[in-house]
């Protein structure tokens, strides 16, 4: 009998520009890389299809909106996709085999909360603790 591994979903944000001393013709060849690796993901049903963004934004906050990003050009957030994995540890290991990271992308992986929000609950948006665990 075989033993699997429950699956969790894990938020992928592609972060970064390209490089710039790579040619055009580099950079199209790791896009071309990274979609055989994107669709192979997917016929596994290791990876969950998301988008590219859009260059626009909009940024709201109890201030109001404003345009955007405000954020240094290494912090753009490119795209997003979903893994199914069985751990943050082997999500961030699917990530790492992205072609496009040797070209100056980076990956952001982040396991998907599955309780609601609460304030009597440690979390991201709590103060000074966003990096802390429970």
């Amino acid at each position: 009998m075989t033993n699997k591994t429950a699956l969790s979903q894990y938020l992928v944000i592609s972060r970064g520009q390209w490089d710039k001393d790579r040619s055009p013709e580099e950079i199209q060849k790791s896009i071309d890389d990274f979609y055989v690796w994107h669709d192979r993901l997917v016929s596994e049903g290791r990876l969950k299809a998301g988008q590219r963004l859009a260059r626009e934004v909009k940024v709201v906050s109890e201030l109001g909106v404003s345009d955007g990003p405000f954020a240094e050009s290494k912090e753009v957030v490119g795209g997003y996709w979903f893994f199914m994995a069985g751990s943050l540890d082997e999500a961030a290991a699917l990530a790492a085999q992205n072609p496009c990271l040797a070209f100056g992308l980076i990956n952001e992986v982040r396991p998907i909360e599955e309780e609601k929000a609460s304030a009597f609950r440690l979390s991201c948006e709590t103060p000074g603790n966003a990096g802390d665990k429970e």
